[in-house]
């Protein structure tokens, strides 16, 4: 096992990418806590992980609000103790023209994208500092670092995080902390699909041939969650401040 003992922390992991890493890392032997904001589809989730006697605990955490992350994350470690990898997932999007955006979904996709991944980060760096090392993945995208028509706002959300993935590597590589993003295409889950349906009403064709040109196919979200085991895992214990693209060479291909 992989994760064997290892005590972790997956925000948005009620649903896709997030849910298919929650139970991957617990196939692998880790205990894991989802804080998620979405209660129905997170307890559904735990209640699946451990119904095959696996250790998966949910926290229903608006992760936008500094006080339920810090309540929350005060929670897993009294029930875990220690905190050895997050995953910091959460996230969502919203297509539309930069000139049609407003101020309100500004701030809805940088609370959401980015500053949840501050206040959680923020709060689990000094519990990792304290346990003398720790490892930390965000998910960024491909949109991270290629510009895409129609998501102004989602990309530069996803660059600010992946930067993010970038300093942390940078400032805390000497006290044990290894840091990573996670950067995926489409993703076959309802957050990429409602992306491309959504592209789709708005003039851009993202049909199977579409796709085929850029990545090949859809990717899965269990593809994306073999990724992140990867970069949690020993099996990456020299890789740090890297962006993993999970895309089939489409950010490669340009």
């Amino acid at each position: 096992m992989k994760l064997k003992n290892k005590k972790v922390i997956i925000t948005g992991g009620a649903s896709g990418i997030g849910k298919a890493t929650a139970e991957l890392f617990c196939h692998e032997g880790a205990q894991v806590a989802i804080l998620d904001i979405n209660k129905t589809e997170g307890e559904k989730t735990v209640n699946k992980i451990n119904i095959n006697k696996k250790k998966a605990f949910f926290f229903e955490t608006d992760l936008t609000k500094s006080k339920e992350v810090k309540n929350s994350i005060n929670k897993v470690l009294n029930q875990f103790k220690e905190i050895n990898i997050l995953f910091n997932h959460a996230g969502t999007i919203i297509v539309k023209p930069l000139h049609k955006s407003s101020e309100d979904d500004y701030n809805y996709l940088m609370d959401i994208n980015v500053r949840s991944a501050f206040l959680v980060c923020n709060q689990v760096i000094p519990i990792m500092l304290k346990n003398k090392g720790g490892n930390i993945i965000i998910t960024s995208s491909i949109g991270g670092e290629k510009g895409f028509a129609l998501e102004s706002l989602y990309c530069m959300t996803k660059g600010a995080v992946l930067q993010l993935a970038r300093s942390i590597a940078v400032e805390y590589r000497d006290q044990g902390i290894r840091c990573n993003a996670v950067c995926p295409g489409f993703v076959k889950t309802n957050h990429g699909l409602r992306e491309i349906k959504e592209l789709d009403e708005q003039g851009q064709n993202w049909n199977e041939t579409d796709l085929h040109a850029v990545q090949g196919r859809i990717c899965k979200p269990e593809e994306v969650a073999s990724a992140v085991l990867y970069l949690a895992s020993d099996d990456s214990s020299f890789v740090n401040g890297t962006a993993l693209y999970v895309d089939n060479a489409w950010y490669a291909k340009g």
